[in-house]
């Protein structure tokens, strides 16, 4: 039997059909599972995916990452064009490729970026309903922003935190976060070290707020220093949320290097 290798994959999905990324016992059809198929129907094994961010039901992503073990001949980085001859057409395997054996990432310093996509129309656009949340009310792109500078830094985001996060803190640091308008869309981009659970979704919601006029834009440090959910902004719902891409600081050891 060949030497147990531990693969990493970069995994591009649309959420729409799935209950989120994380395989639970008593919630089926996820990303996690779906790859977990993939790879038993190529190698025979039954094996653990560790995936990077356990992102909702519904919600998107261009680059979420995984790893497994394996035992399997086939080099790490052709697992992507075999996983993509089984797996469903709403996931991709992007890019694969062997990693350390202590390889883990959730346990690396990275930088993750997300979008949420409003469309800001008067009337909802059906062919755009899975991929934004549509949004009739004008927003002031401007106190949007300026509010969303103030999230930026070292915080306590537990006001921006669902209630049922089992995160032992809540402190996270968000290096950028801002609102650009792209054609009829207002894309919110919130890049930073962690987020907690449904973070990046309330803060979409809570500068949705302040855009439409219900508050201002120094609400927010008022927000962050409550420490209490119902002081921030609604959760925004998931279909406009993607996951972009993550970032390795201190990058990727390639054992084939050594």
């Amino acid at each position: 039997m060949a030497e147990k290798k531990r693969v990493m994959l970069v995994v591009s999905y649309d959420g729409t059909a799935y209950n989120g990324w994380a395989f639970q016992k008593s919630t089926h059809n996820t990303i996690e599972e779906m790859l977990a198929r993939a790879v038993h129907g190529l190698t025979g094994e039954d094996v653990e995916i560790i995936g990077a961010s356990r992102t909702d039901a519904g919600v998107h992503a261009y680059g979420n990452i995984a790893v497994f073990d394996t035992c399997s001949t086939i080099p790490g980085d052709r697992f992507s064009y075999a996983l993509n001859h089984i797996l469903p057409e709403d996931i991709c395997v992007v890019e694969s490729r062997e990693v350390y054996k202590d390889f883990h990432p959730r346990h690396c310093d990275t930088l993750k970026t997300y979008e949420y996509r409003v469309l800001n129309t008067k009337m909802p656009v059906p062919t755009r309903r899975f991929y934004t949340y549509h949004f009739s009310m004008p927003l002031d792109i401007e106190k949007m922003n300026e509010a969303a500078k103030l999230l930026e830094g070292e915080h306590d985001f537990t006001s921006f935190c669902n209630v049922e996060s089992q995160a032992l803190s809540h402190v996270r640091t968000i290096k950028e976060v801002s609102v650009k308008c792209h054609g009829d869309e207002v894309i919110i981009s919130v890049t930073g070290n962690g987020f907690l659970y449904n973070m990046v979704r309330i803060i979409a919601g809570t500068l949705l707020q302040i855009g439409r006029g219900k508050g201002e834009p120094s609400d927010i440090t008022a927000m962050l220093e409550k420490k209490d959910r119902s002081a921030a902004g609604p959760t925004a719902p998931a279909q406009g949320l993607f996951l972009i891409k993550y970032e390795f600081l201190d990058g990727i050891p390639d054992p084939s290097d050594t």
